[in-house]
């Protein structure tokens, strides 16, 4: 790419679904968006367009500008992904965010739409369908995408006051570190992980001696 997306283009892409990055737009506008590289057509039935990573940062970076947050990477999800208010922009909660407010049925429902949402570009993105493990999205959001699989289980996050998961960025490519407070919820959280397609390995922090999950996402 080597200019920025239009105005046009980019409601298109702020209007995308916000976790399979599936678009609406006119032929001429998606075909302008492939052209930059920025979304990409599906070759099966009924060929829908998709963002393509790069895409879904334009996506990210105008949500964090429209909530007031930092501006480009600063508000990736590695740095801890919580849904902005009046933004209508779902991420899943990472644990340990600060000012979030349990939304109850509501946000039990949101992620479960969320979570569907994946499952289907899984089907979707996946060479050959397979909704059992990770897709490309997945392996560019990291965190979110393993935050979002214990969420959707009903794994409880970390708040400000109260002990719950927390998935964080780690320095190995295509692992996330999940901290949990205790033996029997490490295991539940290293089950469903598991379930979503990842791998899981438990390990010890060598400074603090504190148990954890290293988890990556499953390729075959």
């Amino acid at each position: 790419m080597t200019r920025p997306p239009t105005a046009a283009q980019r409601r298109v892409i702020e209007a995308a679904d916000p976790v399979t990055g599936r678009l609406r737009g006119t032929e001429s506008q998606l075909a302008a968006l492939v052209k930059r590289g920025l979304a990409f057509r599906h070759p099966r039935p009924p060929h829908d367009h998709f963002l393509t990573p790069a895409g879904h940062r334009i996506r990210e970076e105008s949500a964090a500008e429209a909530s007031g947050g930092p501006d480009g990477e600063a508000a990736a999800p590695a740095a801890g992904a919580q849904a902005s208010a009046g933004t209508g922009v779902f991420a899943a909660r990472v644990g340990g965010e600060e000012g979030v407010v349990d939304a109850g049925p509501g946000r039990m429902r949101e992620v479960h739409s969320a979570w569907q949402g994946l499952l289907e570009l899984r089907r979707m993105t996946n060479p050959d369908g397979a909704v059992d493990r990770p897709c490309g999205w997945e392996r560019t959001h990291l965190v979110q995408a393993a935050a979002l699989a214990l969420e959707a289980a009903g794994h409880r996050p970390a708040g400000e006051d109260a002990d719950g998961y927390r998935v964080r960025a780690t320095p190995q490519p295509e692992a996330v570190a999940v901290h949990v407070p205790d033996a029997e919820s490490r295991q539940g959280c290293a089950a469903t992980l598991e379930k979503a397609g990842w791998q899981v390995g438990e390990y010890t922090e060598p400074r603090t001696r504190a148990r954890y999950l290293l988890a990556s996402p499953r390729r075959a």
